[in-house]
């Protein structure tokens, strides 16, 4: 996310999730350098979850265009790197009971991929 400024009173501005594969090329720098969970929105296929297996890592996904609201499930955020670019700088968050869902396990399970395979499955074939 590209959190606004908060303000008064608030902890972050509004926090809406960023499209995960822009960020995937990231993904190696930030498991090497122990982060374990990812939220953001949008699929991942490929090499991008075999990075979660390989690191133990979970990919959570938060519905876009709820950034206010998702912000108030913030308790604590702050700068771990690159505060020169605002915004887009790198945060540790503390949230509560945060709507997210686990779309990539740690073992790579996908959900996306699953529940189109079941929906597939599950319809009734077209005459």
């Amino acid at each position: 996310m590209g959190p606004s400024p908060p303000k008064p009173g608030q902890v972050i501005g509004s926090a809406g999730p960023t499209t995960t594969a822009r960020m995937a090329r990231y993904l190696p720098a930030l498991f090497e350098a122990g982060v374990r969970g990812i939220i953001g929105k949008g699929e991942l296929h490929g090499e991008d979850v075999s990075r979660f297996v390989k690191h133990g890592a979970v990919y959570f996904a938060a519905i876009g265009g709820l950034g206010a609201l998702l912000a108030r499930q913030i308790s604590t955020a702050s700068v771990v790197a690159y505060d020169d670019l605002g915004p887009e700088a790198l945060y540790a968050l503390e949230v509560y009971a945060f709507p997210s869902v686990v779309i990539i396990d740690r073992q790579g399970a996908n959900f996306h991929e699953t529940s189109r395979a079941r929906w597939r499955t599950a319809r009734p074939s077209q005459p």
